[in-house]
């Protein structure tokens, strides 16, 4: 079997399925292929669904705020519900350092258009009743964000994707890419071979492999992180809650009540774990436990139903890799979302969908700015 198709997407992961999503819209021919069972199975499945805009540059700003308006609106638009909670995130500052570089990126975000606002120790304890109040200085609040079930979503952009026309190969391993005269013409698998006119690298974790069989070197380097859940309770606080505080084995941890009533929560280990090992540790849970508990006691009695690992495929400066390879002009890159692919991906695929029928609009071009593959990558993202 040969076939042909418009853009085939290696990775039918939190940014391959929307992006077939956006290009079946367009009455592009789409294939999507994937070595897993069926879609979501990688790290999507693994994000706890969180969903903000509260980035530091124009690029991620402006995807995720898109991705904001697809999430929210998806239910009233077609029926899912996909566990979308405009519950918003919050940066809380416990010393003057934190408080200083969190009111100077906000100049940069309310630049950019996000609705985020500087609220005092008073206004977010009423926010997170019970939160830890000595030294709290106030936090950041941006109302917009949100989170969702990146279960559901995934299966709710996946099923739109098919009635849409776009076409899936699950349990399908690329092999090779073959080209010619600097141009993709096949992508071979261990079962076919598909021709293409364009294809999209979404592999994950394995971004890099899939660039070095175009004699790309791709400089993505997955690290691991753990996550947890608890029992459902009764709503007992509004956002995300980002403690931005370095500790002992970790850089941050965040935690929020999801739209069940469980509280999903995750840490930023320091030194990073790399590799792609999934198995979880005993480590995490009592480290990640302490800290949640020291900034919120309320926490202490709830019962975790289990913990899981992850990978964040990271690039050197903490922003994703997006755009149109210079040596290969028909090999797009849409890798390295470092960790929050989930919030990305619905945004980049309509990016993605405007890149190949050129139709970028001027947004688009400083947006991918941010994301050229070819930056020095210097300027690291902050609060990532």
């Amino acid at each position: 079997m040969n076939k042909s198709y418009d853009v085939i997407i290696i990775g039918a992961g939190s940014v391959g399925v929307p992006t077939a999503m956006a290009l079946a819209q367009k009455k592009l021919k789409v294939l999507v292929i994937d070595s897993l069972a069926s879609p979501g199975q990688a790290n999507n499945k693994k994000a706890i669904g969180g969903i903000r805009a509260t980035h530091s540059d124009f690029g991620k700003i402006k995807i995720c705020q898109r991705s904001i308006e697809i999430f929210s609106t998806w239910k009233e638009k077609f029926g899912d519900d996909i566990g979308w909670l405009s519950n918003g995130y919050s940066f809380p500052a416990y010393s003057e350092t934190d408080e200083l570089k969190l009111k100077e990126l906000m100049k940069i975000q309310l630049s950019f258009g996000l609705k985020i606002k500087w609220i005092s120790s008073k206004e977010y304890r009423e926010l997170v009743p019970g939160i830890k109040k000595k030294n709290l200085r106030g936090s950041t609040f941006s109302w917009e964000d949100g989170s969702a079930s990146p279960l559901l979503a995934m299966n709710a952009f996946y099923f739109k994707s098919l009635e849409l026309g776009a076409e899936y190969r699950f349990n399908e391993n690329v092999i090779d890419i073959k080209t010619n005269s600097d141009q993709v013409t096949d992508i071979i698998t261990d079962r076919y071979s598909y021709s293409c006119e364009y294809v999209i690298n979404a592999a994950g974790n394995y971004a890099k492999e899939i660039g070095k069989m175009v004699h790309l070197d791709l400089p993505i380097t997955p690290d691991s992180h753990e996550a947890g859940i608890t029992e459902p309770v009764e709503r007992f606080f509004g956002p995300m809650v980002v403690d931005m505080r370095k500790a002992p084995g970790s850089a941050n941890f965040y935690f929020y009540q999801n739209n069940e009533g469980q509280v999903v929560f995750c840490i930023t280990p320091e030194p990073p774990i790399l590799g792609i090992d999934n198995k979880a540790t005993s480590v995490f849970l009592p480290q990640c436990s302490k800290r949640m508990v020291g900034i919120y006691p309320r926490l202490k009695n709830l019962k975790v139903r289990r913990t899981w690992r992850g990978q964040y495929p990271m690039t050197p400066d903490g922003f994703p890799i997006v755009g149109v390879s210079k040596e290969i002009p028909n090999f797009i890159n849409v890798i390295g979302m470092c960790g929050q692919g989930f919030m990305l991906g619905p945004g980049l695929g309509e990016l993605l969908s405007r890149i190949i029928t050129e139709e970028l609009n001027e947004d688009d071009h400083e947006t991918l700015k941010s994301f050229d593959p070819y930056r020095n990558f210097s300027i690291i993202e902050q609060f990532k």
